[in-house]
């Protein structure tokens, strides 16, 4: 039987993961997931591919708010009403209006960085979109609302490449135990609850997967990259799990059972 074994959100684009046990979801995503990134002062986003320090940040959602932790830094508190000018931001080839932080958010961040940043928040609604879903609002993610991966998928890749690689370094939101190894590229619809998730798209890996998802440093031999590539190449694409839109709202929860609604033709 499929079910769902892990479960992950972003707050922070290319911060650390939180570990959920549940999540309410919408077309949107996970809630929060991915709902704050930091951008240059013209608004051109910044990510772990560009800005490696990234990946120790660990943004926290808590009853009261949300905290923003950095290595031997004083954490920074905030709430959605520290986030009020508004910001034309850059993610790939999307431009759309998000929210500005105050003056001593992005300050902190800014400090961390070593650069000039601010930190935006999408806003209690996105006014971005895909190309593929027109009508399904997206956060600061690469592209898609959620990454779907199976655990089989993940364990032959292990064992082909000889060692393990922690799960958290391919960024999913979902991890799926249960199935063959990448039966996921085979479905087209499925149900987890009551919550209709469409498989869109596989998605391309590229240079974060070779970073420690906390360190940040860089693997050797430009694993898990180069493993994936002997058997998992499309063209120039490097293929690792599937781009991912739920179709409604609901709530997700470990252990939950996975139904395959339809398969691709």
């Amino acid at each position: 039987m499929l079910s769902l074994a892990a479960l992950y959100r972003y707050p922070l684009k290319s911060a650390q993961a939180e570990v959920l046990t549940h999540c309410s979801i919408a077309p949107i995503g996970l809630q929060y997931d991915r709902h704050w990134m930091l951008c240059t002062p013209d608004g051109q986003f910044l990510s772990a591919r560009t800005h490696p320090a990234l990946l120790q940040l660990r943004c926290e959602t808590t009853a009261t708010g949300f905290v923003l932790h950095a290595p031997d830094r004083a954490s920074q508190a905030f709430q959605l009403s520290d986030f009020s000018a508004v910001k034309q931001v850059t993610v790939w080839e999307s431009q759309f209006p998000a929210w500005q932080a105050n003056a001593a958010l992005n300050k902190w961040c800014s400090d961390y960085l070593g650069e000039p940043v601010l930190l935006c928040w999408i806003g209690p609604e996105s006014a971005r979109r895909t190309k593929r879903r027109p009508e399904v609002p997206v956060s600061f993610s690469d592209g898609y609302p959620l990454l779907l991966i199976g655990e089989g998928s993940w364990h032959e890749l292990n064992e082909r490449a000889g060692q393990q690689f922690d799960i958290l370094r391919f960024r999913p939101n979902l991890l799926i135990a249960g199935a063959e190894p990448f039966a996921e590229d085979r479905w087209q619809q499925i149900r987890i609850g009551e919550v209709l998730i469409d498989l869109v798209k596989p998605c391309e890996r590229c240079v974060i997967t070779t970073r420690d998802p906390v360190s940040g440093q860089m693997l050797p031999k430009g694993e898990p990259l180069r493993t994936l590539a002997k058997f998992r190449r499309a063209g120039s694409e490097v293929l690792f799990g599937q781009n991912a839109v739920p179709l409604n709202h609901g709530d997700l929860r470990l252990g939950q059972s996975v139904e395959i609604i339809s398969y691709k033709e």
